[in-house]
């Protein structure tokens, strides 16, 4: 068994937030039933597929799931969800609050009918001046600071090459939910979670980064100087990189003495680190002045000699090959019977000693039918959904 198993999850997110949270849900063994428009999630759609509508982009969050596809501007369909909402723990959405309330969705009215309900709303802001707007990654990471503290290192405020707001709230949305869950679990009753993508963005970036902000009056201006440093990024060595990071004052001792140069280590600046982080861009400029005189398997014998952190810098196309990956099975292979070989990155973590297994992605509306029979509805009842295309079903390829 696995930890969630037999939690019944209804997912009505879209694009990436909540569908990476339901995912993780997913990997701990919950059952994660997707709600899907008439046209699928927008991922469906969003880079290379093998098959129209399983793009690269869905496969990416939506894993170990099941799909069904309701028109949610249809009174059948608003009745049928809510037969399905009856028979889940969780209940997880990512809309404005102002449209739940016309699709029977408003979080009063659900919990007041199923009390044990866990009713999670992944929003963009908290209510308050913000509330009710748009939320995307790049707006969440220029707003919460991720792009100045790229200004600070760099001299050019960007985005980080990655949907970092969208992954990172998409883990804080499956904890806070798990959270709720074990309070269920105490208390018999469900509960009311909010996870907004700003708040939980500007807390992400301000463990380190609030800094001196801390005390009253500030002890000095918000950012931590290590990482910001221009310099902080991995070392060029005489024929390519290395990601080597002396930190304690053993390892930087070590490093000098290795370099021909001990009586840095004796500098006042590079002392201790109090010092060295008030004077990180100095000795990092520094120690890249040695380590480009030699090799990158030259820094990577050095350092695990002198047990200094070290390793080479990994090339995205080069994950897949990566010795430690391939040991540990991280990569999956799923046999699908249209597609072929789908390979997954899998589940991070371990239970017991064992890593949960992927399975495929849905395909749009693949359980609609035997889902909404479980939920109580007759065959009638479904096919009448079908007709007027409340519902959705996959279509038979010719």
């Amino acid at each position: 068994m696995r930890p969630l198993q037999g939690v019944r999850v209804l997912d009505l997110s879209s694009v990436i937030f909540g569908p990476l949270a339901s995912q993780v849900l997913a990997d701990y063994g919950a059952e994660v039933i997707k709600i899907e428009p008439p046209k699928g999630d927008s991922t469906r759609h969003t880079g290379p597929a093998a098959e129209p509508g399983m793009a690269a982009m869905f496969l990416g969050s939506n894993r170990s799931k099941k799909s069904v596809a309701l028109d949610l501007k249809q009174p059948g369909a608003q009745q049928a969800l809510q037969a399905l909402i009856g028979t889940a723990d969780v209940f997880m959405h990512s809309m404005r609050p102002q449209k739940l309330a016309g699709l029977g969705l408003a979080p009063e009215a659900l919990r007041a009918r199923h009390p044990r309900l866990v009713y999670a709303s992944l929003l963009g802001f908290l209510p308050g001046p913000y509330a009710g707007r748009p939320a995307y990654d790049d707006v969440i990471q220029g707003m919460s600071g991720l792009a100045d503290l790229m200004d600070r290192q760099s001299g050019e405020a960007r985005y980080l090459p990655t949907i970092a707001a969208d992954k990172t709230c998409g883990h804080v949305a499956a904890h806070a939910i798990l959270a709720a869950l074990w309070q269920r679990e105490r208390t018999g009753q469900g509960a009311f979670v909010e996870v907004p993508m700003f708040e939980s963005m500007v807390g992400f970036n301000l463990v380190e980064h609030f800094y001196g902000q801390h005390f009253e009056p500030p002890r000095s201006a918000p950012g931590y100087p290590r990482v910001l440093a221009p310099w902080r990024r991995p070392y060029r060595t005489a024929d390519g990189l290395v990601a080597m990071m002396p930190y304690t004052d053993v390892h930087w001792q070590r490093f000098f003495a290795e370099v021909g140069a001990p009586q840095h280590a004796g500098d006042p600046r590079f002392a201790d680190i109090a010092a060295r982080t008030a004077h990180i861009a100095e000795l990092l400029e520094l120690a890249s002045g040695y380590v480009v005189r030699q090799t990158t398997a030259h820094w990577l014998a050095a350092c695990e000699r002198l047990e200094i952190p070290a390793a080479p810098v990994a090339r995205l196309d080069e994950l897949r090959s990566d010795e430690h990956l391939a040991a540990t099975g991280f990569f999956e292979e799923v046999q699908d019977p249209a597609m072929g070989t789908v390979r997954f990155p899998g589940v991070g973590v371990r239970f017991d000693g064992r890593r949960p297994p992927v399975a495929m992605p849905p395909r749009l509306g693949e359980h609609t039918r035997a889902l909404l029979a479980e939920a109580g509805l007759d065959a009638p009842q479904i096919q009448a959904l079908l007709d007027q295309g409340a519902a959705i079903v996959p279509q038979p390829k010719n």
